[in-house]
């Protein structure tokens, strides 16, 4: 997560390794671990590539992430998009998206939790699966992933 928060990008497992002090191999068995951990992220399918450690999602995304003005990083989704705040601390974080329903822009400005502009003054979140999944988690329910 270190990695994503200052490059904005996730690291390639040989990274990992070296920052770890172990072999490659054991980087990616670390990796595996992590994803197989119940976290909501994922690998990409068949490979070792990180695609997604929430909030932050290594692929774009229509959720950027810019920090003090800078845009490098994507967010997993929308709901995850309003953790990200946690990850730069004492640092202004913008949240621009389209509306997935019209195309409109969204603007969303926080630090440290607290907003301070929502452009426009009101923006709803959608979550597109019953209440029961949602209570029993998505970790549980891996036919939605």
């Amino acid at each position: 997560m270190a990695g994503l928060v200052e490059t904005g990008r996730a690291l390639h497992y040989a990274e990992l390794a070296a920052a770890l002090g172990c072999t490659v191999e054991e980087g990616r068995q670390a990796l595996r671990e992590v994803m197989a951990s119940g976290i909501p992220g994922w690998l990409h399918p068949g490979t070792d590539y990180v695609v997604s450690c929430p909030p932050l999602n290594n692929l774009p995304t229509q959720y950027r992430i810019s920090v003090d003005g800078q845009q490098k990083w994507f967010a997993q989704c929308g709901f995850e998009s309003l953790g990200v705040c946690w990850l730069f601390p004492g640092k202004t974080v913008l949240i621009e998206a389209p509306c997935l329903d019209c195309n409109e822009p969204m603007a969303i400005e926080m630090r440290d939790g607290q907003l301070l502009r929502v452009e426009p003054g009101e923006i709803v979140g959608h979550l597109n699966h019953p209440v029961a999944w949602a209570q029993r988690g998505a970790v549980e329910d891996q036919a939605f992933r």
